[in-house]
């Protein structure tokens, strides 16, 4: 090794010494480590701690008040190696529970590609994929394989991404769409992929009960010949389904291993069987006459022996088809016929098959499209094949679709994989690789070797009941019917055991409250709850009774479940959230919506009724779990397409300030605090829900006095307190509290700073300064009360923003109630419209709906009050705002003695609280500077009980209040009568609130809040309102 990648340890010289300053090394090293380290009791001959388990080691110290709280990295990484990627059983938190075995680490093709292998290749593949070719011909045939291949693998590709997105527990598809969707999407499609799973176990249990039945052992039938009656075959189904489910339901009550190890014995059956089909195909290439089938004319007969297709005298036919000496026209007209069915490949009969024969409900099968040898014409079917079931492109691939489902298994045993994010994509989509080339070389295959009759007859009629795909498998048909059964009983045991797993993962995420109950295991740790209802359901679809008819249906929960897949990869990617960095880099947002695409066509395509019943079902459940359930933050897409949404919105929003038409009050509470951090007036809360109705921004903010990192905790609870108040108020909107050094302070920064572009506040509620007078007596020596007060409504102004001042606020209705009454304005001053539109929004609340608005104005000698009058009637009619209207006039009388008398009180007031706050400075300036020289003496003082002087009361006759103050008096209280003479009876009282004074002196601010006081006063419920200097409301439309 180089020199200078060495790394060696160090050691201390021997012989070296350090400077000691008089001491030894190792005395100043303890008498240092003492000075600086607190002495625990629990430290070590060194001095140092003895524990060394909390990371405060010596080469760490200088962090260890944060390793209390914050791990070491040293830690965190040992965390993250010793991290198990699978949801924690109930065991789990159990210190005492036996640990379970770890989870074997299976690759990538034991544990996704051969289990996607089983679960795609299904009872479709054996029953029904003859019959889509023989319909459908080969060309649309290969569309309709290609298009549903075409979906799972963009749906894989999608999926892929997501699952190499972080570690993805077990649960399939509903973990990976909940925590990429949310979760209303998350169970919405959970439930659907629950669903869809549980129809699949009935759609699997009546295949291999019609295997059974129709092609092994159809003496087995209870309800007569079902080849002469369809009911009665489909009865049987009913009944044998039924007991199969209970068998297989048992099986997985009481054992899952026994359903594991099965699994493997299904998988080498299908296995088995494909390659018996190939085998067989390539050995009959040039046909063989095993099967062959009796025609008359064109048309398909069934129920005849080969012996016996002549149209002999007195011959089986003959008896058939002409009862009473009276022929069949049809059978008259055209000759029988024998052919082979399996023509082999190199028998040309491809190019037979490469049309569409797509038949109505009743139709005979035949050779052609000729009217005259399809339908029926009214006369007796005899022993003629005739369509079960209306066929079309669109149709055939719901029946198919099932068939190519199937590709989640990987992704649900990721706890079980080594490396599931290199696993999960290759197994899969070489598994859909696999099993596309496999449908889409059947298809080819099968229309190259079958006569198209033969593929077209469903139950194999035409052959004494024979399944087509065994009977051309080598060597033997029961290959085929053996191995097919075993495939579709291991299928139906999968989803059985699947599916309740799948919901009690549900019903243990608690997003769907009603599905509590389902959260509750066995003692033996079964989900046996769970698998009861899924039995429940399950029994639903045997008792349809019809492959073709379950197949579409539980097509539609797959493609639902699918779609979702898409929906949240595009969604992803095409918001780039930090968190979205997949392993898997083959992926792009328009192939997810291409399957997306895809997804909802053939839904739709497929049967329109289904669809909305399945989307319809994901509906109601999203609206469930977005009402009722629990609220679960999984840092899902949808919040991240939320706020794609809202920058886009707020940058619009930025352009300009909002027309008049769209101006609507955006709420900022300013809320008080007791001392136990509760809201002091939460009927302000409860008016603000009133004024929104529960709609538009509305902030509610408090601010807490103090230093922030002392009293951080203190502001996290009161943002808690605020936080439940409004949601018990019901008012809708965000919360915060800030820390300053005072009140006012901090009420302002809020004023200022609140909201963000187009979405600040616009309207500013502040409490009333309750006691204000009592204030000025008792913080003398500080600011009063109503200072804060009136820097806030500085501010307010100052920022443009509208103001409402409740008081009496405590009288104010609650949410729940309802009043009626009068609510009046009084429009002293227009204020951009505040006063009328406040109370219309009031109005569409349920509390004050019952309300009639009362609008006043006042009008001075000079004004013409009918003029007034009339026009105020003709703007109201022009807003749309229904309203009695009255005009007050006030006449010009001369200042009364109690206006006179009520100015002096209040100058003689401030003319105490001046000299109380003059002596408490001195007080203060003695304390501070002890050289400053002794007041004079003054005679007259009194003392009180203490030994205070006291400063005499002022004599009113030395007072001579200013002409200005006098007016401003005279005004409130002019006003103060008329308002307490009209409106005393009124639920609530609107009027302008007077600008505040542009004067800082402290008396002209106290004037002030005695002028508000005397207008207020007599009055129980008042809202004062100060518009922010523009319109809010407009007559245009």
């Amino acid at each position: 090794m180089s020199e200078r990648f060495k790394v060696t340890k160090f050691d201390e010289p021997s012989g070296k010494t350090y400077k000691n300053y008089g001491a030894t090394s190792a005395e100043s090293d303890v008498e240092l480590k003492g000075k600086l380290l607190p002495d625990s009791g629990d430290n070590d001959e060194h001095g140092l701690p003895a524990q060394k388990d909390k990371g405060c080691d010596t080469n760490l110290y200088l962090y260890h008040e944060e390793i209390e709280d914050r791990p070491r990295a040293a830690t965190f990484l040992s965390s993250l190696a010793d991290y198990s990627n699978t949801i924690p059983t109930a065991s789990a938190a159990d210190p005492d529970a036996v640990k379970p075995a770890p989870p074997a680490r299976m690759g990538t093709l034991i544990g996704v590609y051969l289990p996607c292998i089983q679960n795609i290749f299904g009872v479709i593949l054996f029953i029904r994929l003859t019959w889509v070719v023989g319909t459908a011909g080969a060309i649309q045939g290969f569309l309709i394989v290609l298009t549903c291949c075409c979906t799972t693998m963009l749906t894989a590709i999608s999926m892929s991404a997501i699952a190499t997105n972080g570690v993805v527990p077990a649960g399939g598809s509903y973990f990976m769409i909940g925590r990429s969707l949310g979760p209303e999407c998350g169970g919405a499609v959970g439930m659907l992929f629950y669903t869809g799973t549980t129809l699949a176990a009935a759609m699997y249990i009546v295949g291999a009960v019609e295997i059974v039945l129709t092609y092994m052992a159809p003496w087995l039938s209870i309800f007569g010949d079902f080849t002469k009656d369809p009911e009665a075959m489909y009865n049987n189904f009913r009944v044998y389904g039924t007991g199969l489910l209970l068998v297989m339901g048992m099986v997985v009550f009481v054992g899952v291993k026994f359903v594991n190890k099965f699994a493997t014995i299904a998988l080498a059956c299908v296995i088995l069987s494909i390659t018996a089909v190939y085998a067989g195909i390539f050995v009959n290439f040039n046909g063989n006459s095993n099967l062959q089938m009796c025609i008359l004319g064109k048309r398909l007969l069934k129920d005849i022996h080969i012996s016996n297709c002549t149209k002999a005298p007195k011959g089986e036919l003959e008896q058939l088809f002409c009862p009473n000496k009276t022929c069949d026209p049809y059978y008259a007209a055209h000759n029988v016929s024998i052919v082979q069915g399996i023509k082999g490949l190199s028998s040309g009969v491809f190019f037979d098959n490469l049309q569409d024969s797509f038949l109505q409900l009743g139709q005979y099968i035949a050779y052609g499209k000729e009217p005259d040898d399809i339908e029926q014409m009214e006369r007796p079917t005899y022993n003629q094949v005739y369509a079960d079931l209306t066929t079309t492109f669109t149709i055939l691939i719901g029946i198919f679709f099932p068939s190519v489902t199937g590709i989640m298994a990987g992704s649900n045993r990721s706890g079980d994989l080594a490396d599931a994010q290199k696993s999960i994509p290759i197994g899969t989509i070489c598994a859909i690789l696999t099993t596309s080339v496999v449908y889409l070389s059947c298809v080819l295959l099968f229309a190259g070797t079958v006569d198209n009759l033969l593929l077209r007859d469903k139950f194999g009629q035409s052959i004494g009941g024979k399944l087509v795909v065994a009977n051309m498998a080598w060597p033997n048909q029961w290959v085929i019917l053996v191995g097919s059964f075993l495939s579709t009983l291991g299928a139906g045991l999968q989803s059985l055991t699947g599916a309740p797993r799948l919901l009690q993962a549900i019903a243990k995420d608690e997003i769907i409250p009603f599905l509590a109950p389902f959260a509750v295991s066995s003692s033996r740790g079964e989900p046996t709850r769970a698998l009861l209802l899924t039995m429940a359901i399950c029994q639903c679809g045997i008792l349809l009774g019809n492959v073709d008819i379950l197949a579409p249906l539980l097509s539609m929960f797959f493609l639902m479940c699918y779609g979702f897949v898409n929906l949240a990869c595009a969604l992803q990617t095409l918001l780039k959230t930090p968190n979205w960095r997949p392993r898997f880099k083959y992926y792009h947002w328009s192939l997810s919506l291409a399957g997306l695409t895809l997804c909802i066509s053939i839904m739709f395509m497929t049967s329109w009724f289904y669809a909305l019943i399945a989307m319809g079902m994901a509906g109601l459940i999203y609206k469930y779990i977005e009402y009722r359930g629990a609220e679960k933050e999984w840092g899902d897409g949808l919040r991240g397409l939320a706020l794609s949404a809202a920058r886009y919105s707020l940058l619009r929003l930025e352009q300009g300030p909002p027309h008049t038409k769209n101006w609507r009050p955006q709420v900022l509470v300013l809320a008080k605090l007791n001392n136990e951090l509760q809201p002091t007036y939460r009927k302000m809360l409860a008016f603000a829900s009133q004024l929104k109705a529960g709609k538009g921004l509305t902030v509610c903010v408090s601010v807490v006095p103090g230093d922030f990192t002392r009293r951080a905790g203190e502001a996290s609870t009161a943002r808690q307190n605020l936080r439940k108040c409004m949601d018990e108020e019901k008012l809708k909107g965000f919360v915060d509290v800030l820390v300053t050094p005072t009140i006012s302070d901090g009420l302002s920064h809020f004023v200022q700073t609140c909201g963000l572009g187009g979405l600040k506040p616009n309207t500013v509620i502040v409490g009333w300064p309750y006691g204000w007078r009592h204030s000025e007596e008792l913080e003398a020596s500080s600011l009063p009360k109503w200072h804060g007060f009136l820097h806030t409504v500085r501010a307010v102004t100052a920022a443009r923003m509208a103001m409402l001042v409740p008081k009496g606020i405590n009288f104010f209705p609650d949410s729940t109630e309802k009043i009626s009454g009068n609510i009046d304005i009084w429009w002293i001053v227009h204020d951009g419209g505040m006063l009328m539109l406040l109370p219309f929004l009031l109005k569409q609340h349920r509390t004050w709906k019952n309300c009639k608005m009362r609008i006043f104005t006042v009008a001075q000698m000079e004004d013409n009050s009918i003029q007034m009058k009339k026009d105020l009637k003709m703007f109201l009619y022009q807003l749309r705002i229904e309203a009695e209207v009255e005009v007050v006039e006030m006449t010009d009388s001369d200042i009364s003695a109690y206006t006179y008398e009520r100015t002096l009180m209040m100058e003689q007031r401030n003319q105490m609280l001046r000299e109380l706050r003059l002596n408490k400075k001195e007080t203060l300036g003695m304390c501070e500077g002890g050289n400053s020289p002794p007041p004079e003496p003054e005679k007259h003082k009194e003392n009180n009980p203490n030994g205070d002087a006291i400063k005499p009361k002022p004599n009113m006759s030395d007072i001579t209040p200013d002409e200005g103050t006098v007016r401003r008096m005279h005004t409130a209280v002019k006003l103060n009568e008329v308002i307490v003479t009209r409106s005393h009876d009124a639920q609530l009282v609107i009027l302008n609130l007077p600008g505040p004074p542009r004067d800082t002196k402290f008396e002209r601010e106290s004037n002030y809040m005695e002028f508000l006081e005397v207008l207020t006063e007599g009055l129980e419920k008042v809202l004062m309102v100060r518009g922010g200097g523009r319109e809010v409301i407009t007559i245009y439309s």
